[in-house]
């Protein structure tokens, strides 16, 4: 009997029951097309062996003239600058104190030291570093004092507690994105108060890494909806997001609704980021905003979301300012610089902008215009594009040279010129399982070695992201996947992917093809299943008798296999009956790749499906068109 060779449509439709996508793929796991056909996807390992503390939600790189290269990174309990796979803590400071506003009491036998200062203003989770203290009088050291810690408890305006340390840095004692301190009890000679010189600096507050949604009255901002209605609603603000880039060699840091930051490089890993109005000879520079950029083209920092000039402090959540061109201080409209504020003039609020080559798309939460730069005496032109639009985050955006793609309510999008639905073969998969009450945690990222854009969602069950949709722009096809990442930058500045997973570390991607995040690496449980296909006319019963494969191992060791499954059914809606699996394994000889000759089957059914899957270490594959033998068997 001639064979019959297997050839499937590129990508993944979850839109049609799988016996109507005959000749197609139904499902995947870190699978992704090229060229057409399913391969593994690469690899990742640790960035280093240091972690970071809290959920990473932003991650930034940018390589001075000296080719020094940093990645910032926002989380929702610090700032830091990553350079050598080292983590430097530069969250700015809120307050710090005058010396002796600060004082300390301990209790015998326990860790716990009550901190003294009047409106304090701190939360449980903040930090504050002390200095200038002196010891209690016994095991509780001026070096244990005179350290960083985190904030306990609050007990009132006045009071709160600390637990104290042993003396080590706050990279030392976080392992795996975990505080771990090993605590102190004070003795009986612990009674002193730390002396008059103790100063307390405050970190800006942390955020919350979960969204907090609520019904009706209290939740969300007050005359958001009508009088008395009920409203299901992330509430705005409690998720700690960040937006940040580089002026320069320098850095500048947005927390979302909250205040803009900058850091001089010049001052060192060592220096924190400040206020960005606190810095000599600022006027009109914006306290607060939605987001903050740097324009690559002409030289503008742009505020999103922020302050008006002749309100400074009063958020509006449709203002748009930028500074004088190359300043980072001039934020003072006049006839002798470019400074200057626009408002829109749709929606309820700026959601975010991304950069093109050629302009700036602003979404609010209902529509999307361009800005565009056009010099003196305007600076910037501002066009409202498209209305009754929706976008999912203020992450979910993504600009690959001058076209953008984002994940709207139940919707993807792309702007190249004009603003279009992209059709998309797993829509009601990925938005039929989703926890909305998470939506601000959505990011959307570019793989450009792959053509690929990838959202990385919460599913319905997961109250952090677990899952992944991808879309391949080149092939114009879409795959689906389980992934647990918080954030995403595509390679540029470095030579692979890199990634921030909840386990408080970086990984670079597309490297090997293990899951390294143990030591140990291991493996990435991969695989593809196809659609039903009939047998023959799909009347008459049929034997599969044996399949010769069509499985490349390039790059994988010695003696690696992937599984080849054929799972038979009688009819569309009937469960599998039979079901054979080979597994082909890579010869030894290279370069040349040689494979296993053929598999020797016995299924019996009307149609049947294709999977190959892999879960040990060290296997990549590429499966190409391989062949089935069948035999006609009759009508029952």
């Amino acid at each position: 009997m001639p064979l019959t060779k297997l050839q499937f449509r590129p990508g993944i439709n979850k839109e049609a029951t799988s016996y109507s996508n005959e000749g197609g793929w139904f499902d995947c796991d870190k699978v992704r097309f090229r060229t057409g056909y399913p391969e593994k996807i690469g690899g990742w390992i640790k960035k280093g062996g240091n972690s970071f503390l809290g959920s990473a939600r932003a991650l930034h790189a940018w390589q001075t003239l000296a080719l020094d290269q940093f990645i910032g990174i926002g989380t929702h309990r610090k700032y830091y600058i990553e350079q050598g796979e080292a983590y430097s803590d530069i969250t700015p400071i809120r307050l710090t104190t005058s010396a002796g506003d600060v004082t300390f009491s301990a209790t015998n036998g326990s860790s716990t030291i009550t901190v003294t200062e009047a409106n304090h203003g701190a939360f449980v989770g903040d930090f504050v570093t002390f200095s200038g203290a002196v010891s209690l009088g016994g095991n509780i050291t001026a070096a244990i004092l005179n350290q960083e810690y985190e904030i306990a408890s609050v007990v009132d305006t006045s009071n709160y507690t600390i637990l104290a340390r042993e003396v080590a840095t706050l990279s030392q004692i976080t392992v795996d994105g975990t505080y771990t301190p090993t605590q102190v009890n004070a003795n009986s000679s612990d009674t002193g108060n730390g002396g008059g010189s103790t100063v307390g600096a405050y970190q800006i507050s942390g955020g919350l890494d979960t969204g907090v949604g609520g019904n009706g009255w209290g939740a969300g901002t007050w005359g958001r909806l009508s009088w008395g209605s009920g409203a299901s609603l992330t509430i705005e603000g409690v998720l700690r997001l960040w937006t940040h880039d580089n002026f320069g060699e320098d850095l500048l840091i947005n927390v979302r609704n909250d205040g803009i930051y900058y850091w001089d490089r010049t001052s060192g890993l060592t220096s924190r980021a400040v206020k960005l109005d606190s810095l000599a000879g600022s006027s009109k520079a914006p306290t607060i905003a939605t987001q903050v950029l740097v324009s690559d083209r002409d030289r503008h920092i742009i505020a999103f979301g922020c302050d008006p000039e002749d309100n400074i402090g009063t958020q509006d959540p449709l203002v748009i300012r930028f500074s004088s061109q190359e300043s980072l201080t001039d934020w003072e409209s006049l006839i002798t610089n470019t400074a200057g504020e626009l408002r829109l003039g749709s929606g309820s609020e700026i959601v975010c902008a991304v950069e093109t080559r050629q302009q700036i798309l602003v979404f609010t939460d209902v529509s999307i215009y361009t800005m565009q730069f056009i010099g003196p005496p305007f600076t910037f032109s501002i066009n409202l594009i498209s209305e009754n639009i929706s976008i999912r985050s203020p992450m979910s955006t993504i600009a690959i040279e001058d076209t953008v793609f984002w994940m709207g309510i139940n919707e993807f999008y792309i702007f190249s010129g004009s603003v279009q639905k992209i059709p998309c073969s797993v829509k009601d998969f990925v938005f039929s399982d989703f926890n909305k009450g998470q939506a601000q945690k959505v990011f959307a990222s570019s793989n450009g070695g792959y053509s690929e854009v990838w959202w990385f969602y919460p599913s319905s069950s997961s109250n952090e992201i677990d899952r992944y949709v991808i879309y391949n722009y080149e092939q114009r096809i879409w795959y689906v996947g389980s992934l647990a990442r918080t954030a995403w930058m595509d390679r540029g500045v470095g030579e692979y992917p890199i990634a921030a997973s909840t386990d408080g570390y970086l990984y670079n991607h597309e490297i090997g093809n293990d899951d390294g995040s143990t030591s140990p690496v291991t493996a990435i449980n991969a695989h593809i299943e196809s659609s039903q296909m009939d047998i023959g006319d799909g009347n008459q019963f049929s034997f599969i008798t044996r399949i010769i494969p069509d499985l490349t191992f390039r790059d994988s060791i010695d003696n690696s296999t992937a599984t080849l499954t054929l799972k038979t059914r009688n009819a569309p809606g009937g469960n599998y009956l039979n079901t054979e699996s080979s597994s082909v394994v890579k010869s030894a000889t290279v370069p040349v790749e040689q494979f296993t000759e053929d598999a020797r089957v016995r299924l019996r059914g009307r149609s049947f499906a294709l999977r190959v899957e892999s879960s040990t270490v060290g296997v990549t594959w590429r499966l190409g068109s391989p062949r089935v033998d069948i035999r006609p068997d009759g009508r029952r």
